[in-house]
């Protein structure tokens, strides 16, 4: 454990040993990219655990895949929950149902996390006026135009305040009073859940915090098979809002890993 001399540090590191927390990752047909995700995410356990008598539970919720996803979760140690319905919304909500611990994280099954991730987000949440937060993730495609393309909405939301659910974080208490993701949403309910953290905690006086010098890095292997117009348009938060709710906008994207 790490130590520390003043009282104040002292009492940061014991609210730092009770920040165990749960990491919710949806999955459907994963199984090529998953078991990555999950050794990475035991590095960053074992990276927690050398600094504090945290837990860590995995959570990954099958949503219906067919090519063994569950299994491999399953052999590989993580708690698996099965929910079939193609809403990420309603996928993401089922994994807090069925978690144990207060700091709930949610991660996208192909995200590739450093090993100071979860020690990073427990030390935020070791600060009780920290409602949550998120993480900066990069995207990572081999096209020219779609590097610059990300780059630039990735600045416009860093001044927006705009947070994408790669890696997204809050307090179970936080979550249950915003209603979890909004189920009538199809894309962009990560965005909207950040923001409506964002609304919650300026309400109570608390803080949010976005993670900028620990980055995740998603699979780009979804624009790497699509014809760049159709990633520009169906990754542009423009479209994406005006078109949340409306279900067979999306076809494409639920029958495709990894929504």
């Amino acid at each position: 454990m790490m130590k520390r001399t003043t009282r104040d540090g002292e009492q940061r590191v014991s609210a730092l040993d009770a920040s165990s927390v749960s990491v919710i990752i949806p999955a459907f047909n994963e199984a090529g990219y998953l078991l990555e995700t999950l050794n990475r995410l035991r590095a960053a356990e074992g990276h927690l655990k050398a600094s504090a008598a945290a837990a860590v539970e995995i959570v990954v919720v099958d949503n219906g895949s067919t090519d063994g996803t569950a299994e491999l979760a399953e052999t590989a140690g993580a708690s698996v929950v099965r929910q079939p319905q193609h809403n990420i919304a309603i996928v993401r909500n089922a994994g807090v149902a069925a978690a144990l611990h207060d700091v709930l994280i949610f991660l996208d099954a192909d995200t590739l996390v450093p090993a100071d991730l979860l020690l990073t987000i427990a030390q935020e949440m070791a600060d009780a006026e920290c409602a949550g937060g998120a993480v900066d993730a990069v995207q990572q495609a081999s096209s020219i135009v779609l590097r610059g393309y990300f780059r630039f909405w990735r600045i416009i939301g860093l001044a927006g305040g705009m947070a994408q659910g790669a890696c997204q974080f809050c307090r179970r208490s936080v979550f249950e009073e915003l209603g979890g993701y909004d189920e009538t949403h199809y894309m962009g309910e990560d965005v909207d859940f950040f923001w409506r953290l964002k609304r919650l905690a300026r309400r109570r006086g608390l803080r949010t915090t976005f993670i900028r010098d620990c980055q995740v890095v998603p699979s780009p292997r979804r624009w790497e098979s699509w014809p760049v117009w159709r990633t520009l348009i169906w990754t542009n938060p423009v479209f994406a809002f005006a078109f949340r709710r409306r279900r067979a906008t999306w076809g494409g994207w639920y029958r495709e890993p990894p929504r």
